[in-house]
């Protein structure tokens, strides 16, 4: 690490002009969330794995900057030369290079990997002391990275309109005639999601996410698929042409954008996407100068791109794709919902298989009964015993680490119809581990499950008809009276949101409060959003909604079709974390009244799993809470038993009888 940073200051001191610091994000060329191994750069030089965080290396200080899901992770993998600086508790990183750099110093960062938003956001702090972004002609980074992964060529796949719900032709036309209405002839599409649903295909290119590395240009006439060629094969690429798409090498984004400013793109290609077919209502037909915008999402285009356009030609607003994405059609939804049946049953065959094996390895009592777990090593009292031990060729297997268990997880979903892989990677930690809100457990540093303590595993799968994302928690032992409280906070909070009832118009800002009113209580809380949109075989964080104590959840109102998570938790540090997760899907409201006449929501639970009956404090809850614990499980029963087979179905039964106080 230190010949990374010693590197990266000498090239720091040879740039002209020679750069006081050298910002380094997370994201790649998309400002995506999940990046692929070659875009890692962050991770690379701080060696901090977290998927979200910002490192800053000057001539003499490295620090790095990530939000409350990652405080711990952060201080456990950041080697002593780096200082790690807490998102809402220290300094942003513009006031402190504002406030801590000399007057007039240059500060670099790869345009190409900051965001239009957060590029002018640090050029407004830094002009206080004259101090000036400077955008950097090559990543410094890959300059000094001698391993670095090459990009990705894994093919383009057309994803079938069985599940796409919608055809790429529908799509197109209702983008342009959103552009015809904000008087704009063009939009620059960045983020891979977006690209991937709006041309409805999909790929690898990005660990979790079936997402290719792309860039899309649609205008009033015409429409674009910037990508690698090689991973575009004869017939995906004719399929793709169909729509009226022209397929263009990834790199040649720059240089039509030029041309997109000029309005010299469409001049520059004969393929027609046919106008007039996409617009048949006339709003498209307006004249080319009274359409003369360049329509810009300032969250997700690069600076880089940003920088190529005319200032007074730009429309930079939140692009209509994120919205109309997160709008989910009836077939997503009911793929989704199918999905989420499937990946339910996984997870219940999964918790049947390792409630046996930790009474069987471990003696635990199980996920049913209360009791301390026996001794997790057989002893030996003579030298025949020890011998046995020593040559027990299963003697390995009989050992269940949080690797382990999660990769039998995973086996659990790979035999289920559409399984594509994982949404991401699995969190499955135990006691301490589980206080680490997006704790990665690595099978030579992993923990082996123990009997005596929480297990919480947050997980997720892509399936051709919806991704998934489940968090359950668990106790194989004897949970403690604090243990139980704090769970059954977490459950009422979950409860709390799940059953919310408000009007149009409502943001995820406002139901927040909902699911930490019974934390509060008690002087507990958690440092991580709520609720975060699900997409559609694409990435399991998806916006532009959420619900969140942060400022960007008032943004976008919750609307009917978005699909978002319930997600409520409590870390105790150094001791154990709870989290409870499931998907809902957002849906009109069957009120006596309709105030205002503005209509109101509801949630529709589509994750099916059973909560830990003896991890509750019943006396706890109220009868209404209680009544709705008794039938979410009747509904679990009811729709995962065609997947089960006696055995489990037993087990299920038993896990999801009826409670009372």
């Amino acid at each position: 690490m230190a010949e990374i940073l010693s590197a990266l200051r000498s090239l720091m001191a040879s740039h002209s002009p020679p750069l006081h610091a050298l910002i380094v994000p997370s994201e790649d060329y998309h400002q995506s969330e999940y990046v692929s191994d070659r875009d890692k750069r962050r991770e690379f030089v701080s060696g901090f794995t977290g998927s979200a965080g910002l490192a800053l290396i000057t001539k003499d200080e490295a620090r790095l900057w990530t939000d409350g899901r990652y405080f711990l992770q952060a201080m456990q993998q950041l080697s002593d030369q780096w200082q790690l600086m807490r998102i809402g508790e220290d300094p942003s990183v513009d006031s402190w290079i504002s406030d801590n750099l000399p007057r007039e110093a240059a500060i670099g960062v790869d345009p190409w990997c900051v965001s239009v938003d957060t590029a002018q956001r640090w050029e407004r702090a830094f002009a206080k002391n004259q101090q000036k972004l400077i955008q950097t002609s090559s990543n410094l980074v890959d300059e000094v990275w001698k391993n670095q992964p090459p990009a990705e060529t894994n093919p383009v796949i057309v994803h079938p309109l069985e599940f796409a719900g919608r055809s790429v032709a529908e799509k197109l036309k209702d983008l342009r005639e959103k552009l015809a209405i904000e008087r704009a002839r063009g939009i620059i599409i960045t983020a891979l999601d977006e690209v991937a649903w709006l041309y409805n295909i999909r790929g690898s290119d990005v660990s979790y996410c079936p997402v290719v590395h792309a860039f899309a240009i649609v205008t009033l006439n015409s429409a674009f698929l910037y990508v690698d060629k090689r991973k575009v094969s004869s017939k995906v690429s004719s399929s793709i042409q169909e729509n009226g798409i022209e397929v263009r090498e990834y790199g040649a984004v720059s240089s039509d954008v030029a041309l997109l400013a000029s309005n010299q793109l469409d001049k520059d290609t004969g393929l027609s996407s046919g106008r007039n077919d996409v617009c048949e209502t006339g709003t498209c037909e307006a004249e080319e100068n009274n359409n003369d915008l360049i329509w810009v999402d300032p969250a997700s285009c690069c600076y880089a791109l940003f920088s190529k356009l005319h200032a007074k030609k730009m429309l930079l607003q939140q692009s209509p794709l994120a919205l109309a994405k997160a709008l989910k059609n009836p077939v997503e939804l009911d793929g989704l919902r199918n999905a989420h049946i499937r990946d339910g049953a996984a997870v219940v065959q999964y918790l049947v298989w390792l409630d046996k094996q930790m009474q069987e390895i471990y003696g635990a009592s199980g996920y049913f009964l209360e009791g301390k777990g026996a001794s997790k090593k057989r002893s030996c009292t003579d030298s025949w015993c020890f011998f046995m031990l020593l040559n027990e060729p299963s003697r390995e297997t009989m050992k269940l680490t949080e690797v382990t268990a999660s990769d039998k997880l995973e086996g659990f979903r790979a035999t289920k119809e559409h399984f594509r892989g994982l949404s991401f990677p699995t969190i499955s930690s135990v006691g301490p581990n589980a206080a680490v809100i997006h704790y990665s457990p690595q099978p030579e540093t992993c923990a082996e499950l123990d009997p005596d303590s929480i297990y919480l595993f947050d997980s997720g799968a892509q399936y051709l008809d919806g991704t998934t994302d489940i968090t359950r928690t668990v106790h194989f032992g004897k949970p403690s009276e604090h243990e139980k409280a704090c769970y059954t906070s977490v459950l009422k909070g979950h409860i709390a949101l799940g059953n919310a009832r408000f009007p149009n118009g409502t943001n995820g800002h406002a139901l927040d409060i909902l699911a930490r009113i019974p934390l509060w209580r008690y002087g507990l809380d958690y440092r991580h959003g709520t609720g975060h949109g699900i997409g559609s075989y694409l990435n399991v964080h998806e916006g532009p909604h959420l619900i969140s104590f942060r400022p960007q959840a008032r943004n976008v109102p919750l609307q009917a079709s978005m699909t978002v998570t319930d997600e409520p938790g409590y870390y105790a540090v150094g001791n154990f974390g709870i989290r409870l997760e499931n998907v809902l899907v957002i849906k009109e409201a069957d009120t006596e009244f309709n105030f205002g006449d503005k209509g109101y929501l509801s949630f529709e639970h589509i994750t099916w799993a059973p909560y830990q009956i003896k991890l509750i404090d019943l006396s706890l809850l109220t009868p209404e809470e209680i009544e709705w614990l008794n039938t979410y499980h009747s509904k679990c029963r009811e729709i995962l038993a065609p997947s089960m087979d006696k055995n489990e179905l037993d087990w299920l039964k038993k896990a999801t009888e009826p409670v009372s106080a």
